[in-house]
């Protein structure tokens, strides 16, 4: 462990300002400007295999797993599925959209499998945070994660400034946004972003945010299923290339996915104590305030593991590569965009 603190310690260092100018630029975020330090400071610093690169594999990996753990305790399951229910079937409409898009587009153009699936998970879920679950899963690699990320980044920016006036143009009402751009906006920071927008612009309060972000909440619990399959095709795919037909029962699913489910389960059953009045002050004044600072340490986790991630990125390949992931993550965002509206329209709310 001794030999990994130093790593640990420098990206914990590095993720301060990339916390800082998310915070800053919210529409941007806190990962992607991590990446983009971690990168910068791997083309300065180019030897670090024997003082950091021990500590920035463990924050890449573990730390990485650690935040998918923590975002758990960000989802009360009663409340998302009872006032995001409404939106379920357009979520899962475009979440298969985005999908089989990325499977279709893989098989065409020979774009690296991996990639393929976590721009299609990326897309269609939540995406950094759906990145980040999946990547551990699919055992994707530094260089195939940042592809990743700087493709959902780009089409959030775009949405968040576009959407707005889109929505206007197509005639969206309230409703029919927040369901818009908690099903066709990638990120949570580029939803509010958007979400926000319309409300300044149409003076409704935070109506459309509040509903928009539950619509985004329950596209979130997607998370679960995916990597669940993701993890069963990963088992199998490797059984049957070491010509063995049989896998364990306890592989089938990351230890880290069990855990965050257990923390979704628990801030359920404990709010719902709370807000039934069978707590006791203490708790009720407590608990709240440590499942805030559970997702605040999440959130600080991910841009850790982001900038570890951007330090093992090799920028002339992801430069050279980024035509065909670029135009898949064109093709999920247009898809979804699509499915979206028609789906709205086909159950009245547009």
């Amino acid at each position: 462990m001794s030999k990994k603190i130093k790593g640990i310690i420098f990206c914990f260092i590095m993720a301060i300002p990339a916390w800082y100018l998310g915070k800053l630029l919210p529409i941007i975020g806190g990962p992607v400007f991590s990446i983009i330090i971690g990168i910068i400071i791997s083309l300065i610093i180019k030897d670090r295999k024997n003082v950091y690169q021990e500590g920035i594999n463990f924050v890449s990996k573990k730390v990485l797993q650690y935040a998918v753990i923590l975002l758990g305790f960000g989802l009360n399951l009663q409340v998302i599925i009872s006032v995001g229910r409404s939106s379920l079937p357009i979520i899962i409409s475009t979440i298969m959209t985005s999908l089989i898009i990325s499977f279709i587009i893989c098989k065409l153009f020979n774009i690296p499998r991996k990639i393929s699936v976590l721009v299609g998970v990326g897309s269609s879920i939540c995406g950094g945070s759906a990145i980040a679950a999946t990547a551990p899963v699919i055992e994707a690699d530094s260089d195939e994660i940042a592809q990743a990320i700087s493709v959902i980044f780009l089409f959030n920016i775009i949405a968040a400034i576009v959407f707005p006036t889109l929505g206007d143009i197509i005639g969206l009402s309230n409703q029919g946004f927040a369901v818009f751009a908690g099903t066709a906006v990638n990120d949570t920071s580029s939803v509010t972003a958007a979400a926000s927008s319309w409300d300044s612009i149409h003076n409704t309060g935070t109506m459309v945010l509040d509903s928009a972000t539950v619509v985004k909440l329950t596209r979130t619990l997607a998370i679960i299923p995916i990597t669940f399959f993701l993890s069963l095709y990963e088992n199998k795919r490797k059984s049957e290339q070491i010509g063995n037909k049989k896998f364990k029962i306890h592989k089938m699913v990351p230890s880290f996915i069990i855990y965050f489910v257990f923390c979704s389960i628990l801030t359920t059953i404990v709010q719902y104590m709370i807000d039934s009045g069978n707590t006791g002050e203490a708790v009720t004044n407590v608990i709240p305030q440590f499942f805030i600072l559970m997702k605040k340490i999440s959130k600080f986790f991910i841009i850790m593991a982001m900038g570890a991630i951007g330090l093992n990125t090799n920028i002339v390949k992801l430069i050279k590569t980024g035509g065909k992931p670029l135009a898949l993550g064109m093709c999920c965002w247009i898809g979804i965009i699509i499915v979206s509206l028609l789906m709205q329209k086909m159950t009245g709310l547009l």
